[in-house]
């Protein structure tokens, strides 16, 4: 159940956290609709991007509630809201347990969604397509413009000083733009 959609792809600073709980039995209507109230309540919140909720595979099974964030100060902010602990509070009486919570930010997060069911993940070839038309043009522009600059170095430092250019281009330039131009071929299910 789609509460709301998250931005394709991670930007630069941007945080997804991903909260795993079960409802308790016969209560999952009410665990939505307060996670629901929740993502209204995250709106107002400086920073807030998007949200979704993703339902077990399987009745019994765990929830999953995927939040971003613009930054890690954001959604510091949104967690010492007293607006989140009141929703909490309440989840408490729908849910069987604490949430389980993995935050993700560069490359972990390159690849939207970011945990999700095994099902919704891209397809490997065309997560390591898209990720080779990064790599391909990033790597050809600082070998042309970068590395003559660079000749005098010993190879293991020059080495290094290329791969941390090429590392940095990608995490904060180069992903983020590509994974959301191309959203549609990586997440084919996702399309409207």
């Amino acid at each position: 159940m789609e509460a709301k959609t998250a931005s394709a792809a991670p930007t630069p600073g941007q945080v997804t956290r991903i909260a795993r709980r079960r409802a308790q039995p016969g209560k999952e209507a009410g665990y939505e609709a307060l996670v629901r109230e929740m993502f209204q309540q995250m709106r107002a919140s400086r920073g807030f991007l998007g949200a979704e909720l993703l339902p077990p595979h399987e009745a019994g099974g765990e929830y999953q509630v995927v939040v971003n964030f613009a930054s890690e100060a954001d959604l510091q902010g949104w967690d010492a809201c007293p607006a989140r602990a009141s929703i909490h509070q309440r989840m408490r009486e729908v849910a069987e347990a604490e949430p389980e919570y993995r935050s993700l930010s560069g490359l972990e997060a390159w690849f939207a969604p970011a945990v999700v069911p095994a099902s919704m993940h891209p397809p490997r070839v065309r997560m390591a397509a898209v990720t080779w038309l990064g790599i391909f043009p990033t790597v050809s522009f600082f070998l042309w413009f970068v590395l003559p600059y660079l000749q005098s170095l010993p190879f293991l430092p020059r080495t290094a000083i290329l791969t941390a250019l090429i590392v940095m281009t990608m995490t904060w330039v180069v992903m983020p733009r590509l994974t959301k131009l191309l959203r549609g071929f990586l997440n084919p299910h996702l399309k409207k």
